[in-house]
C-alpha cells in the first residue's frame, strides 16, 4: 500500500501541542501544491487523544495523515497488535516504528499494522535519527550498523517506506544501495532547522520516490506566513523530483 500517489512532496511535522494551532496550520496550508499529509506526534495525541486530533484534522483535509508515538516498537512483540488495532480505530493511514527492541518485535509489528482490520495502516520503518548522539561512533546507545539492519528486516517483511536522515545524504545513499532491490519509498525528516535540504536528499535518493518531513521551517517560519513557507519547501520538492 502507497501513502502517496506522487512520488515527490512535503510532509508536515505538525509538533504542535494546540489543537487550535494545529488546525490553523492545517486550514492554512492544506492546498498547497506538494504537501501530501501530516504528521502528528505524542504531543498531540497524549494532550487532546489521537481520534480526536485525526478526527478535527480530517474536518479540513483528506490528506495522508501518519502517526508518530517518538518511538513505537520498542516493546514487548506481543503489544504490536493492540498498537496496530489503536492506530486503525484512531483512522491514521500510517505509523511509524523505530524496533530498537529488535527483529522480533520488529516483525510482529509490521506484520500487525499491514494486517489489522483486512486494510491495514502502512508501516514506516526508521532506523537512523537525525540527531548527535545517537549511533556508538558518536557516543549514542544505537549500534552503528543496527539502522541498516532495522530498514532490511522491515523490507523483507513488506514494508515498502522508510524513514531515514534527510540532514544526512551519505546515510541516505548507503539506505537507498541496501534497499534498491524492495523500491523503497524514503521519508525524511531533519530537512530545514535541522541542516538538511531537500535538493541533496532527494538527490542522495534519486530515482525513488522522496517526501521531506518539514516541521518548524512551516508552522513556525522565519519570516512570512505559514502558506508562504509551505510553498516553499513543496515548490523545491517538486522541482528537484
Amino acid at each position: 500500500m502507497d501513502l502517496f500517489k506522487p512520488n515527490h512532496g512535503v510532509i508536515v511535522a505538525a509538533d504542535v501541542e494546540a489543537l487550535d494551532e494545529l488546525l490553523k496550520l492545517v486550514d492554512e496550508i492544506s492546498g498547497v501544491d506538494g504537501i501530501l499529509g501530516y504528521k502528528i506526534g505524542f504531543l498531540l495525541g497524549l494532550e487532546h487523544g489521537l481520534p480526536n486530533v485525526v478526527r478535527k484534522i480530517r474536518d479540513y483535509t483528506n490528506k495522508t495523515i501518519i502517526y508518530d508515538h517518538q518511538k513505537a516498537s520498542t516493546d514487548i512483540p506481543e503489544m504490536g497488535v493492540p498498537f496496530a488495532s489503536l492506530m486503525l480505530r484512531a483512522d491514521v493511514d500510517g505509523a511509524i516504528i523505530f524496533p530498537e527492541s529488535g527483529p522480533v518485535t520488529e516483525e510482529a509489528f509490521v506484520k500487525a499494522l499491514k494486517e489489522v482490520g483486512g486494510s491495514g495502516v502502512v508501516p514506516l520503518v526508521g532506523g537512523e535519527m537525525t540527531h548527535k548522539g545517537y549511533l556508538a561512533k558518536e557516543g549514542g546507545f544505537i549500534r552503528d550498523d543496527a539502522p541498516q539492519k532495522m530498514y532490511l528486516i522491515g523490507a523483507q517483511h513488506g514494508a515498502q517506506h522508510f524513514i531515514v536522515p534527510g540532514n544526512r545524504p551519505d546515510s541516505i545513499r548507503t539506505y537507498v544501495e541496501l534497499l534498491a532491490e524492495y523500491n523503497p519509498r524514503l521519508c525524511m525528516p531533519g530537512i530545514g532547522r535541522q541542516g538538511g535540504d531537500i535538493r541533496s536528499a532527494f538527490e542522495a535518493c534519486k530515482g525513488f520516490p522522496a517526501y521531506a518531513i518539514v516541521g518548524s521551517g512551516i508552522y513556525r517560519p522565519g519570516e512570512g506566513t505559514m502558506k508562504e513557507a509551505a510553498k516553499r519547501f513543496a515548490d523545491e520538492a517538486l522541482s528537484v523530483g
